[in-house]
C-alpha cells in the first residue's frame, strides 16, 4: 500500500464526544452530575478503537471532574463493546443496563459511536416509557436523519464519500504524473511493513440545526430535512 485515503476517525470520536457534552447542556442546563452510559463498536474492527480514543480525550476529563457520571460502572472499551455493529446487540446491552441502573435514576445521555446502534440504543429507552437521553452516531444513514429531525437522536457524523472519491482520484493523477500526492498524516497507519502515507478527510457533525445545510447536496437526505 503506497498511499492511504480516509476520514479522521480519531476525530469522528472527538466530534461525537463533545456532541455529547453540547447535547448536554442543551438539554439539561441545570443538572449536575449528567448520568450517561458508553457504547463502543465491534472489538474486531481496529476503527472501534479509534472512534473509542477520540470520543475518551473528550469524555474522559469530565469523568474524572465528575461533570459525567456513568452509572454503570462500565468506562472500558471492552465492557462497552458491541459485537458485530449489531443494533440488536446494543439494544440488549442497554435493556440490560436500564434495569440493573436506572429504575429510579435519570439516563441523560448515551455515546454511541454509530447510527445502527444508536436506533437500537433509543428502541430500548422508548420501550421502558423513559424520556430519550442525548445519543450521538456516525454514518449519516437515513432513518437516523428521520430519528434527528424529529428530535430523537440527538447527532451524526457525515462522511460524504464522494469527497472521498475525488481525493483519491486526484492522488492517482498526481502518481500518473510523477508528482508526489499530497498528505497530510505520516505517523498514524504503520501496518508493520511501513507507515502509509495519508491524507485524512474532515468529518462533520450533524444535528437538527444544520442537517439541512450539511445534506443540501445530498439527493437522498436532503429531501428528508425538509
Amino acid at each position: 500500500v503506497d498511499y492511504y485515503v480516509a476520514y479522521d476517525n480519531e476525530k469522528v470520536g472527538e466530534l461525537q464526544g463533545q456532541s455529547l457534552l453540547d447535547g448536554l447542556a442543551k438539554r439539561f442546563p441545570g443538572v449536575k452530575p449528567w448520568n450517561i452510559e458508553l457504547f463502543s463498536g465491534s472489538p474486531d474492527d481496529a476503527n472501534s478503537k479509534v472512534f473509542w480514543r477520540g470520543a475518551m480525550k473528550i469524555l474522559q476529563p469530565k469523568i474524572d471532574d465528575g461533570t459525567l457520571r456513568v452509572v454503570s460502572g462500565q468506562t472500558d472499551i471492552k465492557a462497552t463493546a458491541t459485537q458485530g455493529w449489531s443494533g440488536q446487540n446494543a439494544q440488549n446491552r442497554m435493556d440490560t443496563l436500564l434495569a440493573a441502573n436506572y429504575s429510579s435514576t435519570e439516563l441523560h445521555g448515551v455515546l454511541s459511536p454509530n447510527d445502527t446502534l444508536a436506533r437500537g440504543i433509543i428502541t430500548s429507552v422508548r420501550s421502558t416509557g423513559k424520556p430519550i437521553p442525548v445519543v450521538t452516531g456516525q454514518d449519516s444513514e437515513a432513518q437516523s436523519v428521520k430519528s434527528i429531525m424529529a428530535g430523537e437522536q440527538f447527532s451524526t457524523i457525515n462522511k460524504d464519500t464522494r469527497k472521498l472519491v475525488d481525493q483519491a482520484i486526484a492522488m492517482v493523477k498526481d502518481l500518473q504524473q510523477g508528482k508526489k500526492p499530497e498528505i497530510n498524516d505520516d505517523t498514524s497507519y504503520d501496518n508493520g511493513a511501513r507507515i502509509v502515507p495519508a491524507y485524512l478527510l474532515t468529518p462533520l457533525i450533524v444535528t437538527r440545526q444544520n442537517a439541512a445545510e450539511a445534506y443540501a447536496n445530498d439527493p437522498l437526505l436532503a429531501p428528508l430535512t425538509k
